[in-house]
């Protein structure tokens, strides 16, 4: 079974539409029509979160800043508007990636499927959550870096990057390695994108 992944979108028949196409390609689903919903509901099973922008009551931003502050699951954010500054602003809140509405089930599974290749989410859960290597703790499970028991904050790359260093002790590594590990293979943006991270 691929990752489960939490729909957050006050849009009924938009998040019964996006459970069928998921639950079609093989992921487990599950379903919050509200901001307080879905914080309520969140738990370390779930490896994605497909988020709305425009709910009533909490908005998408302000639910993604909550999430951040405990976990850093990726988020896809949905919404009707395709501006740039409203995409800029569903990064900075703290998104993984952005999808416009309408969209095609291609585009969904693609972008799904990418981010759980970025992440490893795909990947079969470790039998040991935890890798140390003092004075950090990375949790695999829940996405979190703690150094000397203070929690860092990270952005998905970052996490990236670090679980990727911590698990290769002592390794030197390309940029070509560490690009494929953390933006997948199938990136084609600047290689110099590792230096600047």
């Amino acid at each position: 079974m691929a990752g489960k992944i939490l729909i957050i979108d006050d849009d009924r028949d938009i998040t019964q539409i996006i459970r069928i196409l998921l639950e079609g390609e093989g992921f487990e689903t599950c379903t919050a029509y509200s901001g307080t919903q879905a914080l309520a509901s969140l738990d370390e099973t779930v490896e994605l979160i497909i988020l709305d922008i425009m709910m009533d009551g909490m908005n998408g931003f302000e639910v993604c800043h909550r999430i951040r502050e405990s976990s850093y699951v990726p988020i896809l954010f949905l919404s009707a508007m395709s501006g740039d500054s409203e995409k800029v602003a569903a990064l900075m809140a703290g998104g993984d990636d952005y999808l416009c509405k309408p969209f095609s089930a291609a585009e969904l599974t693609a972008r799904v499927d990418a981010l759980f290749r970025r992440t490893g989410g795909d990947e079969e859960l470790e039998a040991d959550d935890e890798v140390v290597q003092p004075p950090f703790r990375l949790n695999t499970r829940n996405r979190t870096l703690e150094k000397n028991g203070q929690r860092v904050k990270l952005t998905q790359v970052e996490y990236g990057i670090v679980k990727l260093f911590m698990e290769n002790p002592g390794k030197a590594l390309s940029r070509e390695e560490i690009l494929d590990a953390v933006w997948g293979r199938d990136y084609f943006g600047e290689l110099k994108i590792v230096d600047v991270n």
